[in-house]
């Protein structure tokens, strides 16, 4: 008697259906894929030095008598930079009238940063350059 309760036990606890093999299947083979992804994304991201350059610029506003002149930082790279400067210089007939510096602590690769830098002359009498001058690896 406690032989066939054993057996019955079992047999029932091994009776999955076709659906709950299948999706089970599926869900084994997803994460999988995604363990794989990342896996992989890490080992090729992950030796690349930081690449930090300047995104799209959005469009130049006036407020009052500044000119807020937007920009965005985009490390392209794997490895993380840290206090990343960036310069922003007004020039005037090939002389620097104006000069701004921002600090961005901490962008990690793929990530971006924005900020803008305000001049109290107008961009269009003269020539705007935006750089970024540094950073230092954590």
């Amino acid at each position: 008697m406690i032989k066939d309760d054993i057996s019955n036990q079992n047999s029932s606890e091994s009776n999955f259906s076709i659906a709950e093999k299948f999706s089970f299947s599926i869900a084994i083979v997803i994460l999988g894929l995604l363990l794989g992804l990342v896996i992989y994304s890490w080992r090729i991201q992950k030796h690349k030095p930081p690449v930090l350059t300047l995104g799209q610029r959005e469009m130049i506003r006036q407020e009052q008598e500044q000119f807020y002149i937007p920009f965005t930082v985009i490390n392209e790279g794997g490895e993380t930079a840290q206090s990343v400067q960036v310069i922003g210089e007004f020039y005037l007939n090939g002389t620097v009238i104006e000069q701004g510096e921002q600090q961005i602590d901490y962008l990690s690769g793929g990530e971006s940063a924005s900020g803008a830098f305000i001049f109290s002359h107008n961009p269009q009498e003269g020539e705007v350059r935006i750089r970024v001058a540094s950073y230092k690896l954590p």
